[in-house]
């Protein structure tokens, strides 16, 4: 790294709190020098309060990007000057690319969402989908998707506080993208679940449920709704399958992938809008992610 660092170095970083456990400057300055980028990537920890004074400071220092992670992902999607559609629906942004000295929002996690479905031979459009969870994952998991086509969303979430963050969901989705029929229910209506995932081509788990310590859970404890032709995704990246997904294997679900892939693909999708250039994304899987 000090070999390569010099006078011209361009900077790019993440903020929020916790960073300390990220491997998002591994990950990126592997990237860079792979693909021959005068760049390099730091992580920051900026508590909520000081999200905008941060903001200010990496414009001052020439800041070429940023990445975002909680608290200050929702307080910066109201900072830059431009969202995009995604980053505007669900009213966060994790990237922010500076340019000309303004900022531009985004928001990669569902772009990652569907790209790990794209790579596992899955396409969003036109499927009827079924999330659950209405919480910062499935916003963006359920916009991405409402913006990439898809025929049909049902949201199941507990009516705990992000119910009605579902709620406002729905009513911006139904507004940007008519087209795609979208609905909210109580994740405790098991019966109403369950049909929807009978009609459903995708299932989606983007809860908490299945992440340590609730690993030994699953939200679908009837594995006779699982098809065939179902394609099952959990947002949950560790473990790297979830009791969902090796339930939904064992079922004989055509396609049951984990959370990884996601993690990494929103990954590539931000260092595309920093550089781009494509992230060297099989040499990065097999390093950080395998």
């Amino acid at each position: 790294m000090e070999k390569r660092i010099t006078g011209r170095t361009g900077m790019f970083c993440l903020i929020g709190t916790p960073v300390g456990h990220s491997g998002s400057p591994a990950m990126y300055n592997y990237s860079f020098a792979q693909t021959g980028l005068d760049y390099a990537y730091l992580a920051y920890d900026v508590p909520l309060e000081k999200t905008e004074e941060a903001v200010n400071a990496l414009k001052v220092l020439g800041c070429k990007g940023f990445n975002v992670t909680m608290p200050c992902k929702t307080r910066v999607a109201e900072l830059v000057d431009e969202l995009s559609d995604a980053a505007k629906l669900i009213g966060a942004c994790n990237t922010v690319v500076v340019k000309d000295g303004k900022l531009y929002g985004n928001n990669t996690d569902g772009m990652g969402f569907v790209r790990n479905l794209k790579e596992n031979g899955v396409d969003v459009k036109g499927k009827k989908i079924t999330v659950m969870g209405a919480g910062g994952a499935a916003t963006a998991i359920q916009v991405q998707c409402a913006l990439d086509g898809a025929k049909k969303l049902s949201i199941f979430n507990r009516k705990d506080e992000f119910y009605a963050n579902g709620e406002k969901t729905v009513k911006k989705i139904q507004q940007m993208v008519p087209d795609c029929e979208v609905s909210i229910h109580p994740l405790e209506e098991t019966d109403a679940l369950y049909a929807a995932i009978k009609d459903s081509d995708i299932l989606v788990n983007a809860t908490k449920v299945g992440m340590k310590p609730l690993d030994d859970q699953s939200l679908v404890e009837d594995v006779s709704v699982f098809h065939p032709d179902l394609v099952v995704a959990d947002a949950v990246y560790n473990p790297k399958e979830t009791k969902f997904v090796q339930s939904a294997k064992a079922a004989g679900c055509k396609v049951a992938v984990g959370g990884t892939g996601m993690l990494m693909w929103q990954g590539a999708a931000a260092f595309n809008l920093f550089t781009g250039k494509d992230m060297p994304t099989k040499e990065v899987y097999e390093l950080f992610f395998k």
